[in-house]
């Protein structure tokens, strides 16, 4: 993960697990300034729909040369602070399969302005931004990898601050 964080950089990558014939969508986050321009460059929404934050659009990925939908699929609209990252943040949410998403992603990385995220970059944002600390930062990546029910139920409780409250109880009886 870059330790350079640029906040004028516009990232995305696939937000959500994918497998061969698993899953029936997908998420491609895109986060930083950028975001709406983006996500208006490569889907196109049909009728009088307008991208207010916190409204779910529905349209159609496009290629470059508007003359073929890659993808029907929904987006999410998320304004700075009220994010994940604390950023600007568009979701796209596509059908899930490797051909879909891979075909998506390839479409909002043609954009010049936008990069692929690194692994854990969205949550490193969230973290420099004020959303996360960084024992909710980790706790969400271990509430991803969790495998059992009580892994993921300790994971839970680090993302909803449980960790960091018990640190504070400890540093303030010292």
């Amino acid at each position: 993960m870059s330790l350079n964080h640029q906040p004028e950089e516009t990232i995305a990558a696939v937000a959500t697990a994918i497998a061969t014939g698993q899953g029936g969508i997908a998420v491609i986050r895109i986060s930083g300034p950028l975001s709406t321009e983006v996500g208006q460059s490569v889907v196109s929404i049909p009728g009088k729909q307008s991208w207010e934050s916190h409204k779910v659009l529905f349209g159609y990925v496009m290629d470059k040369s508007k003359k073929e939908r890659i993808d029907e699929v929904l987006i999410l609209v998320m304004q700075a602070p009220r994010s994940f990252t604390g950023e600007d943040v568009v979701e796209i949410h596509c059908h899930g399969g490797l051909i879909a998403v891979q075909r998506v992603l390839e479409r909002v990385l043609s954009h010049t302005k936008v990069r692929r995220a690194f692994p854990g970059e969205f949550s490193q944002r969230a973290v420099i931004n004020g959303r996360l600390n960084l024992t909710q930062a980790e706790a969400v990546s271990e509430l991803i990898s969790a495998r059992s029910k009580k892994a993921a139920q300790l994971a839970m409780a680090g993302v909803n601050g449980g960790v960091k409250s018990r640190i504070t109880t400890i540093r303030d009886r010292l």
